[in-house]
């Protein structure tokens, strides 16, 4: 079998000779692999060579595009180092200034012996009471102060998501959603063998009349919807839309798994969830990792007093049960106020960076809220979704291409989604600036 360098150092020689070039999107690795006989384990190795040498920019299964090629005789010998760091907005992760220096005091305690011995023992999907109490009070608004009892955990959002689902559809069932929604939820539909729907919306979110039309044609087994600052568009659904929405699943008796992992940036007065209007249909998903940090989750469900037991069930069998040590931080942080102080920096921050978006896109047709960390940015009528994701690997910038949103793929946006909150201001600012030049005057590859 060829040494996967020997694999990554011919296609080098082809990116710096100009056989392949810039923008170019190299085959899936299970095609590469298939093509040139080899393991798709040696096909990762291979494409993460050429990443690690700055060759070629992008995720596996989405698209990896070559980058403008460095000079170098081979492109053998290139380091990260020698190469400019490439500005990922596809990942997506806030982390407030000061973050570690925030974060670290809490945890010193659970570093005792005594109290860390406790702290990594197994947890129960049901958590703690302590667990559920500081879950309770942090996800409490105004108008919504769901009650501890009704808590489970998972180790992140995404985990309460499959476990929501897994409890709610069995294999072969449908669910309607949003007809731009989360990827990941696309992955877990796969995974567990669920159809997913996409609804009808317009300026309000979801429209009513399509939930019941989706419902007639085959029944629904679920709904799963984001109604607080939806990813990609940033749509929050206004009171009445959501009102709506509950009259047609109470009257039809559909489930509904509600996604507020973006809603503690509904500042300055908290949105009042779905589960108001529908409490004993709607699971309520929310979690740590965008609020506190991405290496540490904790992963809430709320759900109707008569599912406890069932979705229990579903976080146990999955394997999605949270860590106690997450758990025991995530009480601490939200006892002393460290929740509450990341959150408001990160409202800040959200703004700070929406002002070089409106900034820097000026003129374009990008959609998004003053509070959110994304924007979807509909392309002029020259670019395609996946010829702009080619042209911004060129310049080492990734974005998400819209499609990947797409639940009907017979309906592919000439869109991207803009990530905000993973890189720092001044290469956001300038990855930006690039891209409104790309858009502007490059082509379109029709």
């Amino acid at each position: 079998m060829n040494d996967y360098r020997h694999i990554a150092d011919r296609l080098a020689d082809d990116i710096t000779s100009g056989r392949l070039k810039p923008g170019q999107r190299l085959p899936l690795q299970r095609l590469f692999a298939r093509r040139h006989r080899i393991a798709g384990s040696t096909a990762e190795r291979v494409y993460g060579e050429l990443v690690r040498r700055g060759l070629v920019v992008g995720e596996v299964g989405r698209g990896t595009f070559v980058r403008a090629a460095p000079a170098g005789p081979t492109g053998r010998a290139l380091t990260e180092a020698a190469t400019p760091a490439p500005v990922n907005l596809e990942l997506n992760y806030p982390s407030a200034p000061g973050q570690a220096e925030i974060l670290a005091p809490t945890l010193a305690p659970l570093l005792r012996p005594d109290v860390l011995t406790e702290a990594l023992r197994p947890a129960a999907a049901t958590g703690t009471p302590e667990a559920r109490e500081a879950a309770a009070a942090l996800l409490a608004g105004p108008a919504w102060r769901p009650a501890p009892d009704r808590f489970l955990f998972a180790g992140n959002a995404r985990q309460a998501i499959a476990a929501a689902l897994a409890s709610l559809v069995r294999p072969g069932g449908r669910v309607g959603v949003e007809a731009l929604t989360y990827p990941v939820v696309k992955e877990v539909a796969e995974r567990l063998g669920i159809r997913l729907v996409p609804l009808v919306s317009d300026d309000e979110g979801p429209r009513p009349d399509s939930v019941a039309a989706a419902h007639r044609t085959a029944p629904l087994s679920a709904l799963y919807l984001q109604p607080t600052l939806h990813n990609p568009t940033s749509l929050t659904m206004s009171e009445e839309r959501k009102r709506q929405l509950a009259v047609v699943v109470t009257g039809l008796d559909i489930p509904v798994v509600e996604d507020r992992i973006w809603s503690f940036l509904a500042d300055p007065d908290p949105v009042t969830p779905l589960a108001v209007h529908a409490p004993g249909l709607t699971h309520v998903v929310d979690g740590l990792s965008k609020r506190v940090a991405p290496g540490l989750t904790v992963g809430f469900l709320v759900v109707p007093p008569h599912r406890v037991a069932a979705v229990a069930a579903a976080v146990r069998s999955g394997g999605w049960s949270a860590g106690r040590f997450a758990l025991e931080a995530a009480v601490r942080w939200a006892g002393d106020g460290t929740v509450a102080r990341l959150v408001a920096a990160k409202r800040a921050d959200a703004a700070r960076r929406q002002r070089i978006l409106a900034a820097e896109l000026h003129g374009f047709r990008v959609r998004s809220d003053p509070r959110a960390y994304y924007a979807w940015w509909e392309l002029p009528a020259l670019w395609r979704a996946d010829t702009f994701t080619a042209a911004a690997a060129a310049h080492g910038i990734a974005v998400t291409p819209g499609p990947d949103f797409v639940v009907d793929r017979s309906r592919t946006p000439d869109a991207v989604r803009l990530g905000l909150a993973s890189v720092a201001e001044p290469d956001l600012r300038r990855a930006l600036r690039t891209l409104a030049d790309v858009a502007r005057g490059g082509r379109d590859g029709r």
